[in-house]
């Protein structure tokens, strides 16, 4: 079995599609067990919660500002829970240089954009579809992509096109 380690910040839709996939077998090897937001009031935790079987965790820049310190508690969460691979969905935080190194070719970020479109620094969240929106493009949608140490610049593994109406 592959531990699957979910971070999150906001309402946790794509932590509820792997989820729901995982429940449907979907998710091959892979298990769900540890759901880490960087936001204490993140909804994604509570959909864990009712999950069942998933530790929740917090960790935020107010309860570690540095982020060497960070990247550090981090990796050393990762690490206790024996984690294989690392979905970043939703997850407004930065990975760190420790964490990125220990879990290279490992984790996988969901953007809600087509890359190279609508991504990069300040690209997150309803900041793709408001700036998508006004530029007036008729496709949008989503790419799962490996993480490197540019922002929104790792090997893209899946991408899906939808129509803007």
């Amino acid at each position: 079995m592959l531990k699957l380690a979910v971070l999150v910040s906001g309402g946790g839709s794509n932590l509820q599609a792997l989820m729901d996939e995982q429940d449907r077998g979907e998710l091959g090897p892979a298990r769900i067990v540890y759901v880490l937001s960087n936001r204490k009031a993140a909804y994604a935790l509570e959909r864990a919660r009712v999950h069942g079987g998933i530790e929740t965790d917090v960790l935020s820049k107010v309860m570690q500002p540095d982020p060497e310190k960070y990247d550090e508690a981090l990796l050393q969460r990762l690490k206790a829970q024996r984690i294989d691979l690392i979905v970043l969905a939703g997850f407004l935080g930065i990975v760190g240089e420790k964490v990125l190194a220990q879990y290279s070719g490992r984790i996988l970020n969901i953007l809600p954009a087509l890359i190279p479109s609508f991504c990069g620094n300040g690209y997150y969240g309803l900041h793709v579809h408001e700036k998508a929106l006004e530029y007036g493009v008729k496709l949008s949608g989503a790419t799962v992509h490996f993480v490197s140490e540019e922002c929104d610049g790792g090997p893209i593994l899946l991408q899906k096109a939808v129509d803007i109406l």
